[in-house]
């Protein structure tokens, strides 16, 4: 797939470090050292059906000629795959009887306006404007279609929960998501590729003498030898929308989707973190001593880190967790002598990582879908444990085997996005949880994979957080669209300013703007919402 995840064009909000655990993990090849065939279909099915109980994959087998042709919107603009093609694609018509004819979002404008017009397709994948679509005279609910034509798709009570609107109907269940209890029950499936990560130079590091990195005073210690010693190399550069997850998390900004974060019981807004003042003077410092580049925070696109690193211009490369290994087959393919080694995860005693995710995107079945029953049966068999597999791996035998450990042996590098994409895998995950997507993510020897072991050994699972959404059209997304556009704005002022003084005053007077446009009165509702919120974990 492309760069990450999500593809590199996936602009993550400021605070975003939910699990989503869409991996993009590289690394050699799994050997096929385990079963293939249904004699670990047990194992297997214990390791990955958490969340959902539906195992009817029994749709009969459709050639694409006869099989009904539904529209699909990916309201992703950054997509990689536009077409349903390819070995996956074939395999669920083949399963389902449905075919999609994809068109992917040009801009983030798109949806709200096809909304608004009433001119929507049979079904939208969709991480925004949930509670639009989830409007009964926009979508049929899942529960009703459930009810008329899957009586036998059974989803799990938490995950029914976090879905259901206040007109108590379910229009989607986001993919993406696995409880606490589903994440330590499956050690294999670990965190994603949109977690945070930073990878250096090996050569320089030798060169440096291999100076200690156990904390970030060491890591910026290495940045100033390397400026010393290399004045013609940026000693960091940072993906333009990775600029600031990895620092927070060193700081313990906790924060996750929505940018809220919680203290003894009370949800505040980011800004009001003891520590953000600190982090915000720290990314000032980089840039004060050199070690960053002004016009890093102005990239035309996000491939131009990736030029800097790969192409020996920067010493390190700041992006997700899949960095050094996708920076080292960039690099080979270029020809370069150099290779790249994630730095740890934690560089502090403060770093955390907070899950806040309650899943990603979701399908909605719309009132203009020419065939309901059809697509709710596509959704029921996404769902099953076949088909999360086929989705996230690809087809048994040909893409992968399973190990009888507990994850799959795949029989491809996750980050030749060439051949992901090519193939389709992974992309039509309509349905699906993150325990299936987190397996993606296990291949042993891997940095990725230490890095994403590294980072679950340090997370905690606060989905109540990630229900705390703004609704469209009320007074709180109006208070907290202004808040998040003027942070956007002044951050980079302090980030540049010439002296510690001048960026601890920027960041007072960002405060004291938050609080003029409604600060309090946001954070009052965001803890109403949240005492909710909580009852429906108990």
């Amino acid at each position: 797939m492309n760069k990450s995840s999500f593809g590199k064009g996936f602009i993550l909000p400021l605070t975003i470090m939910s699990v989503m655990a869409l991996s993009a993990c590289s690394g050699a090849n799994g050997d096929s050292n385990a079963n293939s065939d249904s004699g670990n279909a047990a194992a297997s099915s214990e390791n990955t059906a958490a969340g959902n109980t539906n195992t009817s994959t029994d749709t009969a087998a459709t050639s694409s000629g006869d099989a009904e042709e539904l529209t699909l919107f990916i309201n992703h603009s950054w997509y990689p795959v536009k077409d349903f093609t390819g070995p996956i694609a074939d395999r669920i018509t083949e399963k389902t009887g449905v075919k999609l004819k994809v068109t992917v979002a040009t801009d983030d404008k798109q949806l709200p306006l096809m909304i608004a017009s009433g001119d929507l397709p049979d079904l939208i994948f969709s991480a925004s404007d949930i509670d639009r679509l989830s409007n009964a005279n926009i979508s049929y609910s899942w529960n009703e279609l459930i009810e008329k034509y899957a009586p036998d798709f059974q989803i799990d009570a938490t995950r029914i929960a976090i879905n259901t609107m206040k007109d108590g109907n379910f229009y989607t269940i986001r993919n993406a998501f696995a409880t606490e209890e589903e994440w330590k029950a499956n050690q294999y499936a670990l965190g994603n590729d949109g977690n945070p990560g930073i990878a250096v130079r090996e050569d320089i590091m030798n060169e440096l003498g291999n100076p200690p990195m156990k904390t970030l005073d060491d890591f910026v210690n290495i940045l100033n030898m390397v400026k010393e010693k290399h004045p013609e190399m940026v000693p960091l550069i940072m993906d333009k929308n990775w600029i600031e997850q990895y620092f927070m998390g060193q700081f313990g900004i906790d924060t996750g989707i929505g940018n809220w974060y919680e203290s003894e019981g009370q949800v505040n807004y980011w800004l009001k973190h003891p520590k953000a003042q600190e982090f915000f003077l720290f990314m000032n410092s980089l840039y004060r001593y050199g070690y960053i580049l002004a016009e890093n925070f102005a990239h035309a696109n996000d491939q131009i880190d990736d030029e800097y690193a790969v192409g020996g211009k920067a010493f390190a490369h700041s992006h997700t967790v899949s960095v050094a290994d996708r920076d080292n087959i960039s690099a080979k393919k270029n020809g370069a002598a150099y290779t790249f080694k994630m730095i740890p995860s934690a560089l502090s005693e403060e770093k955390v990582q907070v899950s806040t995710g309650i899943g990603w995107s979701g399908t909605f079945i719309t009132k203009k879908n020419k065939n309901p029953e059809k697509s709710i049966k596509l959704m029921q068999y996404l769902a099953s444990d076949e088909g999360k597999k086929l989705t996230m791996f690809g087809i048994e035998g040909e893409h992968w085997t399973w190990n009888e450990e507990g994850y799959p042996n795949l029989k491809y590098s996750t980050a030749d996005s060439d051949f992901v994409n090519g193939n389709g895998i992974k992309w039509w995950f309509l349905y699906s949880d993150a325990i299936v997507e987190g397996l993606w993510g296990y291949v042993p020897g891997t940095q990725t994979t230490q890095a994403l072991i590294e980072t679950k050994e340090k997370t905690v699972y606060k989905p109540e957080i990630g229900l705390i959404q703004v609704q469209a059209d009320s007074a709180e997304k109006t208070i907290k669209t202004k808040i998040d556009e003027m942070v956007t704005n002044e951050k980079v002022k302090i980030y540049l300013a010439k002296s510690e003084d001048e960026a601890a005053k920027l960041f007072e007077n960002m405060l004291k703007t938050a609080d003029k446009i409604g600060l309090a009165k946001l954070d009052d509702w965001a803890n109403k919402t949240y005492a909710e919120k909580k009852a429906l974990f108990k």
